[in-house]
């Protein structure tokens, strides 16, 4: 009978512990599940405000960490650029001149009033084309060799005027990243020195450092992309002037040829 007891009984510590023991894991995955669920929201809650935040705050905040100095004047040559590269357009949608209707205005002009009438009607047409063409009937009366030199000079000048002010994107264009680059060299540079007051290599502080190093980099390429593209219109936009203006110019005189020979 004693022997049957104690089988009994420590069949039933056995019992007991198993079921202890299984309550025990069952709270300790229980627990483990919360946690898990905690960090899941505490990640996504970041997630969901980083993709809340505005554009322009966004900007502002890497702005303020790429160190306003060097970010400043890098957005100062963009201002300065853009501003440039917004009078220019203006000049040149302003210059651009339908040179057939143009020339075909003169021609009549020249059929039903002579040189005088040709010269109010470039007097009263606003662009290059019909400057050029006005210099050209002032030296009427010196013959078609002194018209062709009247017009390639003034030509040349012209084509001065509509590229005047595109240096100075050149130089916008140039000096933009070469900011952002000496602010990379810079921050790398303040990276290391908080690195040996440190005394040791913390990731933090050389991540810290080569954020804003690199955000200075990525503003001066951003702002020399931008005039770039504007540039490269602008000497689009001169180019086709400037062809308009030479075609414009081979057909006056040949006009003239023909009224001289009237």
């Amino acid at each position: 009978m004693k022997k049957i007891f104690m089988l009994l009984a420590v069949a039933g510590l056995m019992t007991f512990s198993a079921n202890a023991q299984s309550e025990e894991a069952a709270a300790a995955t229980t627990d483990s599940v919360e946690v898990v669920v905690a960090e899941t929201v505490e990640v996504e809650a970041p997630v969901e405000e980083a993709a809340g935040v505005p554009i322009h705050q966004a900007i502002k905040t890497k702005f303020i960490e790429g160190g306003a100095g060097f970010m400043a004047t890098v957005l100062l040559c963009l201002i300065l650029g853009l501003a440039i590269a917004i009078e220019r357009i203006i000049y040149l949608n302003y210059a651009t001149t339908n040179t057939e209707k143009l020339l075909a205005r003169i021609e009549a002009a020249l059929n039903e009033g002579g040189v005088e009438a040709a010269k109010e009607v470039c007097r009263n047409t606003s662009g290059p084309v019909a400057s050029i063409f006005y210099q050209g009937f002032l030296r009427m009366d010196q013959g078609i060799e002194a018209v062709e030199k009247a017009v390639v000079s003034y030509g040349s000048v012209q084509m001065g005027r509509l590229e005047s002010g595109l240096s100075w994107i050149t130089l916008f264009i140039a000096v933009a990243p070469m900011l952002g680059f000496m602010g990379t060299v810079i921050g790398m540079i303040q990276a290391f020195d908080d690195i040996q007051v440190a005394g040791d290599i913390s990731p933090n502080l050389v991540a810290g450092g080569m954020k804003v190093a690199l955000i200075t980099t990525v503003g001066g390429l951003i702002a020399a992309i931008i005039l770039q593209i504007f540039y490269n219109y602008l000497i689009s936009k001169v180019d086709g002037i400037v062809i308009a203006m030479e075609d414009a110019s081979i057909s006056l005189v040949d006009m003239l040829v023909k009224y001289q020979n009237k």
